[in-house]
């Protein structure tokens, strides 16, 4: 019996490493997204422990405030799809983390909250990991305006976002604007891992 699309979809992910830069609404929900699609293998990296506050936009539930995230996440993924394998980093990236953890990635997330993490990021793939793909998310704050976010590419790098709506008091991370952005990020991993993919068609 032929195998189902789903299910040969999964099974060529599953050949694939992705790298999630942070672990917070970008990055917990993104890495979700891809460990129920069938990616193979997650590298995650954040230093941060989960909070009350985090609950209003994060993949992690009241029962794991305290705990580090990275840990965390791990746990909720092997929950949705124990085949996956999850390498969890509790470390506060640096350049030479960044090149090390994710040499083996063929794609990687940055989901930090900070700009000056992103620009890190960036800067470090882009300069020293020639040819790797990288996934940004910037500008999901506040609420509504959907139509404005949006997928813009250039070469390797892919930056998912509105671009300009960034935390403030005024405007706070909200579970639906970031995850949206958190799932055009996977949805982004996906087209590009699934880059070659020829479906069955033997019964």
């Amino acid at each position: 019996m032929s195998s189902t699309l789903p299910e040969q979809i999964a099974a060529h992910l599953s050949a694939f490493t992705v790298g999630i830069a942070g672990c917070g609404g970008l990055g917990s929900n993104c890495a979700v997204a891809l460990a129920r699609a069938g990616v193979g293998k997650l590298v995650l990296a954040d230093y941060d422990i989960v909070t009350k506050q985090n609950l209003n936009r994060q993949n992690y539930f009241h029962d794991q405030i305290g705990r580090l995230k990275v840990h965390a996440l791990r746990e909720n993924i092997l929950r949705i799809n124990p085949q996956v394998k999850v390498r969890a980093f509790d470390i506060k990236l640096c350049i030479s983390d960044v090149v090390e953890l994710f040499a083996g990635c063929d794609v990687i997330v940055e989901a930090f909250d900070k700009a000056e993490m992103k620009q890190m990021i960036i800067e470090t793939v882009l300069m020293q990991m020639p040819g790797k793909y990288l996934v940004s998310g910037i500008g999901m704050a506040g609420w509504g305006k959907s139509n404005q976010i949006q997928c813009l590419n250039s070469d390797k790098l892919i930056v998912c976002g509105d671009g300009i709506s960034e935390v403030s008091p005024e405007l706070p991370p909200l579970a639906p604007r970031v995850t949206i952005v958190a799932a055009m990020q996977a949805n982004e991993v996906l087209d590009i891992l699934m880059r070659g993919f020829k479906p069955s068609t033997s019964n």
